[in-house]
């Protein structure tokens, strides 16, 4: 049976990865977040903003044109990277392939994108893969076609429970959490990949290690703050494994909301948690000193 962790302060230092006095910038991650259509520009926003906030050194962001200016009117952190099309395309795949300034570490797609054809968004799995980038997908992205690109290759996947029962096409979850959590870990194990199941119970598992979080703020039902954990998990999966990563996005993600709640209570929004990241983090980093 794969380990369940009990999540505790402790096993959350020990997994963060410190980061090298002398780095330079590029050397503490790079992320490439694809998403957005007409309606929601906002998701690969917050998604990016969170990468930002783990301590990624660089976030490309590339949406749909029509996005590109409240992208770049938001924040001067941002380097939006403009998609020819509103829905992604094979040709829309291509030219983002060719026009990245730098190969990125981790990419996260599919928060609130739209994807003309599968075969648009298989053939951007395999380009990133192939050139040895680390995947997180979520929201639109998780659809069944994905399954095959990515077993066994540790891509993290975040869905709720809609989407996951969309992506493996299995409905009969369970009722109690003993159920769901070997669910979760079935599939895991099965396909060679870090699932993070949302809600009000969050499960993580990578078929070999599993861990239960249970979320105890009901403000986090707003928008956006499934894509602030996309964000956050893919800027901390460019420095360490998927399931560490998934672990150390969870955790973040409900200390910077319980951080939000206690000063905005049930008013809180998905930019309130992006603002408490680094409250919610900075106890924990770490700080490694060269040896020369």
């Amino acid at each position: 049976m794969p380990e369940i962790l009990k999540v505790t302060p402790d096993l959350i230092k020990g997994l963060v990865i410190p980061r090298i006095i002398s780095s330079r910038k590029g050397d503490n991650g790079i992320v490439l977040v694809v998403g957005g259509n007409r309606i929601y520009h906002g998701a690969p926003l917050l998604a990016s903003m969170a990468a930002l906030r783990s301590g990624t050194d660089l976030v490309y962001t590339a949406v749909p044109r029509s996005n590109i200016i409240p992208i770049k009117s938001f924040s001067p952190a941002i380097i939006a990277l403009p998609l020819a099309d509103d829905k992604l395309t094979v040709g829309s795949a291509n030219r983002l392939m060719t026009t990245l300034p730098k190969r990125p570490d981790t990419a996260a797609i599919g928060m609130g994108m739209s994807i003309a054809k599968p075969e648009a968004l298989l053939r951007l799995i395999r380009h990133l893969k192939n050139g040895g980038t680390k995947l997180l997908l979520d929201a639109s992205a998780l659809i069944p076609p994905v399954l095959k690109e990515i077993s066994g290759t540790g891509t993290v996947v975040t869905p709720h429970v809609g989407e996951y029962i969309r992506i493996f096409g299995d409905e009969d979850l369970g009722k109690s959490k003993e159920e769901q959590v070997s669910h979760v870990q079935r599939y895991a194990e099965q396909y060679g990949i870090t699932i993070i199941l949302k809600g009000y119970i969050n499960i993580v598992s990578d078929g070999r290690y599993t861990a239960v979080i249970k979320r105890d703020n009901p403000a986090m039902t707003v928008g956006g703050i499934g894509d602030v954990l996309s964000g956050l998990v893919a800027g901390l999966l460019t420095k360490t494994k998927p399931f560490d990563a998934s672990l150390l996005g969870i955790y973040f993600n409900g200390i910077a909301a319980n951080i939000a709640y206690n000063s905005a209570g049930l008013h809180l929004i998905a930019t309130d948690l992006i603002e408490n990241l680094p409250n919610a983090m900075k106890s924990f980093d770490l700080i490694k000193e060269d040896r020369i």
